[in-house]
């Protein structure tokens, strides 16, 4: 599945700011309920005057359901869904912006006063440092630029199967806690 596709698909049909921000969505949602469904989600992140065909309709449940699936996998096989490695630097790092904004909004629709289990305060805390990345990339910092995003993409990576085992860790037959 194709970012560049499926990130035309929410631009031009004004549905959100970008694939990265929605997928952001259906991961918090995954994270806090392994069982959510892709109808739910589509309401959640979608604008509600999209005008989406039944085939942008069909590409984004699909990308939910392989998001689904990849975080269900036993193999850490998961990963964000960003812009090609080869892509601009500015446009990988908005991305990974708009991906911690869209996750953290996931998050917050759910749960929002209570303490978290775990280390998941600090992990979110962290998601919200990233929020505040500077995405203007000066060409002479191209290199370091890149090492850091994926730093950070694999920190996000790592802190989302946290997340989501350490709200559902004691949940017989992967039931959420909520």
């Amino acid at each position: 599945m194709s970012y560049s596709i499926i990130n035309t698909i929410i631009v031009q049909r004004e549905a959100a700011d970008s694939a990265a921000e929605v997928h952001g969505i259906a991961v918090a949602m995954l994270c806090l309920d392994p069982k959510a469904e892709a109808g739910a989600w589509l309401a959640e992140a979608i604008t509600k005057d999209a005008d989406l065909w039944e085939d942008d309709k069909s590409a984004l449940v699909d990308l939910f359901e392989q998001t689904k699936e990849l975080m269900a996998s036993d193999e850490f096989v998961f990963d964000l869904f960003l812009p090609a490695e080869d892509a601009p630097a500015f446009e990988r790092c908005t991305a990974i912006v708009q991906w911690c904004q869209g996750y953290l909004f996931g998050m917050g629709r759910v749960e929002t006063s209570s303490k978290w289990p775990g280390d998941i305060d600090e992990v979110l805390k962290d998601i919200v440092e990233f929020t505040k990345l500077d995405t203007e990339v000066d060409a002479d910092d191209a290199e370091e630029v890149e090492a850091d995003l994926v730093e950070i993409q694999e920190y996000l990576r790592a802190a989302v199967m946290l997340v989501r085992s350490e709200l559902n860790h004691d949940a017989p037959d992967n039931e959420t806690l909520h």
